[in-house]
């Protein structure tokens, strides 16, 4: 059986949550946390999540997970058989990884943890995300789904990243990311309604009390 190893909190570790239970596949959740100790690492090489546990031993990096599932596993796919269309829901996976996830992260610590980070970090964020979000309204199809009219690689990024992006946004900078992308914010309602995402949020939710206080911990 395949085993997912990370932590229920992590928005990567529930983007190949997600695909696992889209496409129908059994597998265990190992409660692992980013760490750098010798039992950590031979896990993971950065010691970061999520991994992917195979037969074989152990992948890592979230992208490289999904692509693995795609190819090496049977159920609903998450790409298109049409080399062109894949090519478009990877590339607007990377691009919310890149230019709306990333820049986003630089802020989490003021956003959600109650800690400080300079001006000058907010500054490049809210400068990064509006041209990151510029960039997904004119690649993103919304129709009805990011890369077009099925459920897609991509949609697990937008689901994960985009409403992280934000909240960090609203919060901080006082912006709302998606005042101009009606479809986007009817996607993200969308996926809200689904069986699979619902219990993901809340199993998230159950874990997050723990996972503050470890936070906390560390302050």
């Amino acid at each position: 059986m395949l085993k997912l190893y990370g932590f229920c909190v992590s928005n990567y570790y529930n983007m190949v949550k997600l695909a696992l239970l889209e496409k129908g596949l059994p597998f265990e959740e190992v409660p692992f946390y980013p760490g750098t100790s010798p039992e950590a690492l031979a896990i993971s090489p950065r010691g970061k999540v999520p991994v992917l546990g195979v037969e074989q031993g152990f992948i890592n990096e979230t992208s490289v997970i999904l692509e693995y599932l795609e190819q090496s596993q049977k159920g609903t796919p998450l790409l298109s058989s049409d080399p062109f269309e894949r090519a478009q829901a990877l590339a607007l996976a990377k691009e919310i990884e890149l230019y709306i996830e990333l820049p986003a992260r630089a802020c989490y610590p003021a956003a959600f943890f109650g800690m400080s980070v300079p001006e000058a970090i907010q500054e490049k964020t809210k400068a990064e995300l509006l041209l990151g979000f510029a960039s997904l309204g004119r690649h993103g199809k919304f129709a009805p789904y990011v890369a077009g009219d099925s459920l897609s690689i991509a949609d697990l990024y937008f689901l994960y990243s985009v409403p992280m992006a934000c909240a960090v946004a609203q919060k901080l900078l006082d912006i709302d990311l998606l005042a101009k992308m009606p479809a986007a914010r009817a996607l993200l309602e969308r996926l809200e309604q689904n069986l699979h995402v619902q219990r993901i949020a809340k199993d998230k939710n159950a874990a997050m009390p723990a996972f503050l206080q470890m936070i906390a911990s560390k302050k």
